[in-house]
């Protein structure tokens, strides 16, 4: 079975580019998206020298809604603040598919503390925006970048998927795997603001304990 195209909105930051990176390397056809196509493109092409060269380099750049169009899976790692308006860009691109949402609404400067925005979660809001015609859910908010371009570093984390679709979670949960993750059902897309508010939590425990990878572990499961 062939893996469905990635199209990773936000592909130029830091978690978003080390997700990539990994799915890529796991077989998945990528596009990075971003404000800039002409900075997509200089990322993507970073992020094809990093791959081991016996790999098909299956990374490509794109405008954000070139990406979501051409793709048949949307992850969306952008900031909180940043959201509203790329969704606008993105929404035609998103209709019948999958959206991934990796945001986390923060606060600067107390990042911290959990806050939760009008809608309940950034995921929720998403969908609002994008309506019925996508399928939202949230994934990968508690994992901390600093390791994912390294392929051989294992994730210490488990994953909390939410979402109202079944199908839908289930993908993000087979993604999860391909980064090398485990992934865990954990509900309707309403539990995602748990889920977003654990990455300020797991932030103020990275701070106190002066590290930069705490994460979760789901046991019993």
């Amino acid at each position: 079975m062939t893996n469905p195209t990635l199209a990773v909105i936000g592909g130029t930051g830091e978690e978003g580019s080390g997700l990539a990176l990994r799915w890529a390397a796991a077989g998945y056809p990528v596009l990075i998206g971003s404000r800039s196509r002409e900075r997509a493109v200089a990322a993507a092409a970073e992020l094809r020298s990093m791959l081991p060269p016996e790999l098909p380099a299956r990374i490509g750049g794109d405008s954000n809604a070139g990406a979501a169009a051409g793709a048949d899976v949307i992850v969306l790692s952008v900031p909180y603040d940043s959201q509203a308006g790329i969704l606008e860009q993105i929404r035609a691109g998103c209709e019948g598919k999958t959206v991934v949402s990796v945001v986390v609404p923060l606060q600067p400067p107390r990042v911290s503390r959990v806050w939760r925005p009008p809608g309940g979660s950034a995921a929720e809001e998403a969908q609002a925006l994008l309506g019925d015609g996508a399928r939202v859910v949230a994934a990968f908010q508690n994992i901390s970048a600093t390791h994912l371009k390294e392929l051989d570093h294992a994730v210490d984390c488990d994953i909390l998927v939410t979402g109202d679709d079944k199908e839908a979670k289930q993908t993000a949960m087979e993604l999860a795997q391909a980064a090398g993750m485990r992934g865990i059902d954990a509900g309707p897309l309403v539990n995602s603001s748990v889920s977003e508010g654990l990455t300020a939590v797991l932030i103020g425990i990275n701070i106190r304990n002066k590290v930069k990878g705490s994460g979760i572990r789901i046991t019993g499961v």
